[in-house]
């Protein structure tokens, strides 16, 4: 059981929340079209502890939304993290970006495609099963009306992320579903980031770096 602050600053939702236990006690977030991280990833920081009635001295750990995603955002991010963990010799957690996406979708049936916005038709995505196992790994790709198309003939499939939109575009299949202006966030950092926690399952703070996935897989 701990204490853990999460930060989110993949995506444009500069997002930051604290847990006791894997239960969210505050939550601050601003999602602007323009990047705020720099300017309130920190004022959001004390805004929670102050929120929650803890002292940054009862953190436990930092956890980090580890991308893919913003180079920028991603940097500020695990910038702020490692600070912390370094001033107050604690533990770094680090959680893919699109596996927050995906628990959004918590309780829903079928197949789950996590999907940022990588640039023109091009995305990151991965795919989860209802049990939020990951059946495909994170790639970034070229969309096309096919794309996805063995899962799609199988059973429904929900695509969550701000990718979600140019694929809607070109995606008539009946069994999708689409999720639109869904952003990863620190809400759903809390639990995987205290199992993780209890599991030892931590990083090294000094070698740690953000999972860009810079190459593109066409088709």
């Amino acid at each position: 059981m701990a204490i853990i602050l999460c930060l989110e600053t993949a995506t444009t939702n500069c997002s930051v929340g604290i847990a006791r236990d894997g239960k969210l006690l505050s939550l601050k977030e601003d999602n602007s079209k323009n990047y705020s991280h720099a300017e309130k990833l920190h004022l959001f920081i004390q805004d929670v502890l102050k929120d929650a009635g803890i002292t940054i001295e009862d953190l436990d750990a930092v956890a980090i939304s580890k991308g893919p995603g913003s180079y920028t955002g991603l940097r500020i991010g695990v910038s702020a993290a490692k600070g912390l963990c370094f001033s107050l010799d604690i533990p770094l957690i680090s959680v893919p970006t699109l596996d927050l996406l995906a628990y959004k979708l918590k309780g829903k049936s079928g197949t789950f495609i996590s999907m940022l916005d990588a640039r023109r038709m091009e995305v990151y995505s991965a795919v989860y099963d209802a049990e939020m196992n990951q059946i495909r790994e994170t790639q970034a790709q070229m969309l096309d009306e096919n794309s996805f198309s063995a899962y799609l003939d199988k059973t429904q499939v929900h695509f969550i992320g701000n990718g979600v939109e140019k694929f809607e575009e070109i995606c008539h299949h009946e069994n999708a579903v689409f999720h639109k202006q869904e952003f990863p966030s620190a809400k759903e950092m809390t639990e995987i980031a205290e199992f993780k926690h209890q599991k030892s399952d931590t990083e090294d703070v000094a070698y740690f770096e953000p999972y860009y996935l810079k190459d593109f897989i066409a088709g």
